[in-house]
């Protein structure tokens, strides 16, 4: 058994100026209901699958944590498996930080959401309501509305006229979305953190034009009363080709970066703090993804910058560990750097962008994923059933499964596998994703079952071989939906729910102890 720590050791641990990965192992539900600030969140569904991203030296200090049930354990021992030499599991899980007097937050991404919080209390981030907003557009005033988020999450819903400018490219854009510097800027998200960073970068940046956040974002708009527009195609244009353009841009985001505490560093360095054994360094490629792809460099890892400083915690695995971030122009990379640093991280960017890293190489150790699992057809299934049986078992999404499943299989998930009544006498079919399947299939060969395979096909073709597909959307019921997160998420239909998402994140800052708070660095003017 992984030694034990206890939350104090731990709650020490996380200021203590030493690298440390603190990962919530338990499913996104439960890490969405409650979760201590600076946890991790590595579902033990998906552990070897995304660990070494999260940290890649194995040698790094690491805690699993549970909801006091074992999952710690079990997670543990994989991670000790792949090679990891500092493994401790928190004595008690989420109850047991919570009964030492420490608290456990709802929600996600609440180092970004609460920085995005406490950078509108301390720099009067200037804002419009919906209603000011509307009645721009009616009046017909100069005025231009940004929409901050991806394009995947823009089409969704947007505010009527919006253009999606994700944060991560908006000093390159701009100039080029509002090339008056008489048009007023309102810039917006889903809700509030990505609205308060995009127009406090075009205000650090040093735009000419007046700026503002879109109070509450889409959800302030929803409560007025107001319909959003859906399906809008509208991106953002290409960057300034004028040389001389791109190289004021350039100066003014060094400039930003240097007076914020940002450090630029070349290539050797980089390499230097990637072999370090001792440390845990990112580098991360902050540009689109169709610039991402064609020059991408070995192990440099794709994290569009509006959304790195947005969900930090979804790239960044190891608190007190290096950031390098990287793009071509030197531009994004120091602005998004700007933010990294005032989040608490030990953060650089790249001179000479990610022409500079031609001939490094930046690979973590590989992640020893368990074999894919012997592969059934559908009519191979069909067969099955017919003939000797077998047990049927839905590892998918709780959603999915609701949707569409095949009759007589039942929903699980893999720290949950061990509560099954399984037929030892019969093979074990799971439905689901290949690496889904290949992680509940070694915890299967753990509890004793051999003979464990994946069906092929998805529900289409499962129809089309004659199996039956249920729907049943009450089944799993919503108190066994632990891969779920239900905090708030019917935010963007139901009043209620964004009122309730609207109150979490502006009352985040209030629920900081001194440890929490003092890991950011806001910024002066």
């Amino acid at each position: 058994m992984t030694r034990e720590v206890r939350p104090e050791e731990v709650k020490k641990w996380l200021s203590d100026g030493d690298e440390i990965a603190f990962f919530d192992v338990r499913e996104a539900g439960q890490f969405g209901d409650a979760h201590p600030f600076f946890a991790i969140p590595l579902p033990y569904s998906l552990l070897e699958s995304r660990i070494s991203a999260l940290a890649s030296n194995r040698s790094v200090r690491m805690v699993m944590m549970d909801g006091g049930d074992g999952v710690a354990q079990l997670a543990a021992k994989r991670a000790v498996a792949i090679g990891y030499g500092d493994v401790a599991v928190m004595k008690g899980g989420a109850p047991a930080w919570a009964a030492a007097g420490y608290t456990l937050y709802q929600g996600v991404n609440l180092p970004s959401k609460t920085f995005g919080e406490l950078l509108e209390i301390e720099r009067h981030t200037p804002r419009k309501s919906a209603e000011e907003v509307a009645a721009m557009a009616k009046d017909g005033a100069d005025h231009v509305i940004v929409d901050g988020r991806p394009y995947a999450e823009y089409t969704k819903f947007n505010i009527p006229g919006g253009i999606c400018c994700p944060n991560g490219e908006l000093a390159l854009r701009i100039g080029e979305i509002a090339p008056n510097p008489e048009t007023t800027i309102v810039v917006n998200c889903a809700g509030r953190t990505r609205s308060i960073l995009g127009a406090q970068t075009l205000i650090d940046f040093g735009v000419p034009n007046p700026v503002y956040a879109l109070e509450n974002g889409t959800q302030g708009w929803f409560l007025a009363g107001m319909k959003p527009e859906k399906g809008a195609e509208r991106g953002y244009p290409e960057a300034p080709a004028d040389a001389a353009k791109r190289a004021e841009l350039r100066a003014k985001s060094r400039q930003r970066a240097e007076a914020t505490g940002v450090k630029f560093v070349n290539a050797d360095d980089v390499q230097g703090w990637w072999d370090d054994e001792k440390r845990t360094t990112y580098v991360f490629d902050v540009r689109t993804e169709e610039e991402y792809d064609p020059d991408r460099v070995a192990g440099v890892i794709h994290a569009p910058g509006g959304q790195l400083v947005q969900a930090t915690d979804q790239w960044v695995g190891v608190k007190g560990a290096r950031i390098v971030v990287v793009d071509d122009d030197l531009v994004r990379a120091p602005m998004m750097a700007n933010w990294l640093y005032q989040l608490g991280h030990d953060v650089a960017v790249l001179e000479g962008g990610i022409a500079a890293l031609e001939g490094k190489r930046f690979l973590p150790p590989p992640n020893r994923l368990p074999a894919d699992p012997v592969v059934v057809s559908p009519r191979g299934l069909l067969g099955m059933m017919q003939g000797d049986g077998v047990n049927l078992v839905d590892v998918r999404a709780s959603e999915q499964y609701q949707a569409g499943h095949i009759g007589g299989a039942v929903w699980s998930i893999r720290p949950r596998l061990d509560k099954l009544e399984i037929d030892a006498g019969k093979p074990v079919v799971l439905i689901g994703e290949a690496m889904t399947v290949a992680l509940a299939a070694e915890r299967l060969r753990e509890l004793g079952h051999k003979d464990a395979r994946r069906l092929d096909g998805d529900v289409a073709a499962w129809r089309s071989a004659g199996l039956e597909i249920a729907v049943t959307p009450d089944d799993p019921a919503e108190s066994e939906r632990i891969d779920f997160l239900f905090h708030t998420h019917k935010r963007q239909e139901d009043p209620e729910h964004a009122r309730q998402y609207l109150a979490w994140e502006t009352g985040l800052v209030d629920q900081l102890d001194q440890q929490e708070r003092e890991t950011f660095r806001v910024a002066a003017e």
